[in-house]
């Protein structure tokens, strides 16, 4: 699994500097690709553990990082919901509309975030590989455990990125996401990411099944998240 530079420094907890900083003065494996770096996750994780560095959340975590009890994926999906057949070009304007139903938000917050969801560099694409990504804002922000929201987004065709993903695969299914916290936003990114890279919800997100069957997938999750963390 190839990674991003966004990604690994989002894993780490770190600026993407500070991870330019590591490539160039200690080593940390990367390779060039077309203008950007791509970052193999084993090696990665090799060069962080023999450096007595531990991935914080995110892509790079060495166990699951379980959400507490109080806030499962299943609530914040079923608020935010699933958008079918979305025309790629117009996936930002869903994104404000998801924004001006976001639960817990002062109508003051919500049009501070529509904002930030137009404007350049707003939200950032984390590419997982397989047609999916998570749009997420990129700047982090505090809204309180009763806020925050989940929502997939079923494309027509597929999302232009800046960078191609590592597998050549179109992107068409974004679950976006914003979080209640920066804690929860690392937790939230390393949930998601963990259960689209295989198992019941990607199953069942690819084959376009039924909304409550892919709602359904995601609260076994939860179920499976509230085990670990007891």
């Amino acid at each position: 699994m190839y990674l991003n530079l966004i990604q690994v420094a989002e894993s780490f907890g770190v600026s993407e500097k500070v991870v330019e900083s590591w490539i160039h003065d200690e080593g940390m494996p990367c390779t060039p690709d077309r203008g950007r770096l791509l970052f193999d996750r084993a090696q990665v994780t090799e060069w962080a553990a023999e450096r007595g560095l531990g991935a914080r959340a995110g892509f790079l975590a060495p166990e699951p990082s379980a959400l507490t009890p109080r806030l499962q994926v299943g609530p914040l999906f079923r608020a935010g919901g699933i958008w079918r057949d979305v025309p790629a070009a117009e996936a930002t304007n869903v994104f404000g509309r998801i924004i001006t139903s976001l639960p817990g938000a002062t109508p003051a917050i919500r049009q501070m975030l529509g904002q930030r969801m137009r404007s350049k560099g707003g939200v950032t694409v984390a590419p997982i590989g397989g047609g999916f990504a998570l749009p997420h804002p990129t700047a982090r922000i505090t809204l309180g455990r009763d806020s925050g929201t989940v929502a997939l987004l079923l494309l027509r065709d597929g999302l232009l990125l800046e960078e191609t993903p590592a597998d050549h695969v179109p992107v068409t299914r974004l679950f976006f996401f914003v979080a209640p916290s920066p804690r929860t936003h690392l937790n939230l990114l390393a949930r998601l990411s963990r259960d689209l890279t295989s198992g019941p919800l990607r199953e069942r997100v690819t084959m376009s099944a039924p909304d409550e069957d892919i709602f359904k997938a995601v609260e076994m999750s939860d179920a499976a998240a509230v085990k670990i963390k007891m």
